[in-house]
């Protein structure tokens, strides 16, 4: 019984799905489910109520679970331990986030960190903040990073810093001859907006219902790539993080408009599994994150 199968079935048994046990060791589907029956014929019992639609271990499969994390924890000090005896930081970090801190905030810090660290690989997938926290929980990946990020108990949180939110328009919007425009001048603008239930999406609702303003939504988009290309062709008004609209700015493609009586902030952070066994490589990274 190698340590790679226990690691296989605490996978799955977290994510209660064979395609996400298969997507965390990187083997197939197919394999999950071959490597579950040797388990079962190994230890001679049944791990897995297969009459069930719902996904249930049964009292065997619960028992291997919950010893079979206490021995996946240990390998994983163990391992980081050896690597910090011998002085090398190397491997691979899985790094899920949100489209605006992985275009614009996470490239800052992955710059330092591999000039540092040549050896480690950093893979980066693209989510929506739910998903983040998700593949967070289910170790589907090592970190995340997201935007407003929310308390959860399986989850530890580092504050990273807070995006100064702008309001953007194109040169040809008339708002954009101002040098300056109230709260008030936004009721009944158009506006390029996130999708509804987004954290960024959510904290610019608020603003604008405790201010008593009300925006005409024409477009709503999951990323703020797309979000700033709708405000260049003037389909309306935007508020996006300061940082990445700064070559668009320069470019004279958009212009930022100063709001004279409100400020609004986007908190961002790196998002951990609670008790998670940290390699040297992600301790390294962490620490490179705290330090901005």
């Amino acid at each position: 019984m190698q340590i790679e199968s226990i690691k296989m079935f605490c996978d799955l048994s977290e994510t209660e799905s064979f395609t996400k046990a298969a997507q965390i060791n990187a083997i197939t589907q197919s394999a999950v489910s071959q490597q579950v029956r040797a388990m079962e014929k190994h230890f001679g019992c049944q791990l897995i109520e297969r009459s069930k639609k719902k996904f249930r271990l049964t009292r065997e499969g619960e028992t291997l679970n919950q010893y079979g994390r206490s021995l996946i924890h240990a390998f994983d000090e163990l391992s980081s331990k050896l690597q910090d005896m011998r002085d090398e930081v190397g491997g691979t970090i899985r790094l899920a986030t949100i489209y605006s801190i992985g275009l614009h905030d996470l490239p800052l810090y992955l710059r330092r960190y591999l000039k540092k660290h040549p050896t480690v690989s950093v893979q980066v997938e693209y989510r929506r903040a739910n998903q983040v926290y998700e593949d967070v929980i289910s170790n589907v990946v090592d970190i995340g990073m997201v935007a407003y990020p929310v308390r959860d108990s399986k989850v530890e949180t580092i504050f990273l810093h807070q995006d100064l939110m702008v309001l953007i328009a194109s040169e040809e919007h008339p708002l954009a001859k101002k040098a300056s425009v109230s709260v008030r001048d936004l009721n009944q603008q158009k506006f390029v907006a996130f999708e509804a239930g987004t954290p960024t999406r959510k904290a610019v609702d608020k603003l604008f219902r405790d201010n008593d303003i009300s925006v005409q939504v024409v477009m709503e988009f999951d990323n703020v790539e797309t979000v700033k290309r709708a405000v260049e062709i003037n389909n309306g008004l935007s508020l996006v993080p300061r940082r990445t609209v700064t070559q668009e700015v320069n470019s004279h493609s958009l212009v930022v408009i100063n709001l004279k009586d409100m400020e609004l902030y986007r908190p961002l952070a790196a998002i951990l599994k609670k008790d998670k066994a940290l390699s040297p490589a992600l301790r390294e990274f962490i620490k490179e994150l705290k330090e901005e």
